[in-house]
């Protein structure tokens, strides 16, 4: 009976999230989406995916093809918009597949005569950035970029979150003491401020970010742990581990840690988004991720600088609102799921 008990509970827990509609509804959604965009270089490229050239099959995404395969001059890698690969294309035999969105969120359409940023049309179904980038690929590659940026945030923010609270709930006393005067101190640190500094000494990037942002985002959860853990620290079952011989660490991991991981998950949702957002915010500032890096953060202040481009901030909007709200109707979801008085 006790070994299927777990088994029971998960089970009931998830029935409990599949009845919340709107949750169970937004988490499909939201998975279907990471999954599309798990693929954007299929979705939206300027490469073709399948090339057939002279009986030969060549596959340009994921390999670099010279003018010179294709019967062309210059050994540099084909420009498959340019004119030269389109009449080779259009011989007998020769044939090519190509993503449902010609553009790469780093490709310029130069076939667009018109001054950037453009409007929706030729060839853009959602316009051109600043720089005559397509806008749909880069919010197609911005999407997954910060979708994977705060998997990861959430996973090392979380790791480091119980880490810290397990150890100062479950010892207590001057370790606990010491625990928290140490993240009063290293709360007040100005995190803004640290970022700008470290931006100006290292070369941005994603892993400067991550790390940067991985040493303030643990705080706020570890509290929670450290709670359960002192609730916990007490009860028979511990003691009677401890009189057995167990080990802190076994007891730790195997006993209290599974009873201390409601709040842990039912606020991963929304630590995700909260990651997402700080992104967004420092690509806004021009402190994220290094050009030419897709962003949403970096898209909305191309819209802040181009008003009349009504087109780039509008559809980053959309979809930014939209994956916050997924995550948050996800998170309700889990917090109803894993309610205690609900067991």
């Amino acid at each position: 009976m006790t070994g299927s008990r777990p088994d029971s509970l998960r089970r009931r827990r998830w029935r409990r999230f599949k009845k919340n509609r709107r949750g169970y509804c937004s988490f499909l959604l939201f998975m279907f989406l990471f999954v599309l965009c798990l693929g954007a270089e299929v979705i939206s490229n300027d490469h073709p995916i399948v090339v057939r050239y002279q009986g030969h099959t060549y596959f340009p995404i994921v390999q670099a093809c010279p003018e010179t395969t294709f019967g062309g001059e210059f050994a540099t890698e084909t420009e498959y918009s340019g004119r030269f690969f389109r009449q080779q294309m259009k011989k007998p035999g020769n044939w090519a597949i190509y993503p449902p969105n010609r553009h790469g969120y780093d490709s310029i359409n130069f076939a667009d005569s018109r001054p950037v940023p453009s409007p929706p049309g030729n060839g853009n179904i959602l316009g051109t950035d600043d720089r005559g980038r397509d806008v749909l690929a880069r919010l197609i590659y911005g999407f997954r970029v910060s979708v994977l940026f705060g998997l990861a945030l959430t996973l090392v923010g979380t790791m480091l979150g119980i880490a810290a609270g397990a150890i100062q709930g479950y010892f207590g006393g001057k370790i606990d003491l010491f625990c928290q005067r140490f993240i009063e101190i290293w709360a007040a640190m100005p995190e803004l401020y640290l970022l700008i500094i470290f931006a100006a000494i290292f070369k941005p990037s994603i892993v400067l970010l991550l790390i940067i942002l991985s040493l303030f985002g643990w705080m706020g959860l570890s509290d929670y742990v450290r709670a359960e853990f002192l609730k916990s620290r007490n009860l028979d079952y511990v003691t009677a581990a401890r009189a057995l011989g167990v080990g802190n660490v076994t007891i730790m991991w195997r006993h209290l840690l599974p009873n201390g991981m409601t709040p842990v998950i039912t606020f991963l949702p929304f630590r995700m988004s909260g990651a997402i957002l700080a992104l967004t915010s420092l690509d806004f500032l021009g402190l994220g991720v290094p050009p030419p890096t897709p962003s949403l953060g970096e898209l909305l202040a191309q819209g802040k600088a181009n008003i009349e481009a009504w087109w780039l901030s509008l559809s980053t909007f959309i979809v930014l609102v939209g994956m916050l709200v997924l995550l948050i109707f996800i998170g309700e979801a889990l917090r109803d799921a894993f309610d205690p008085r609900k067991v």
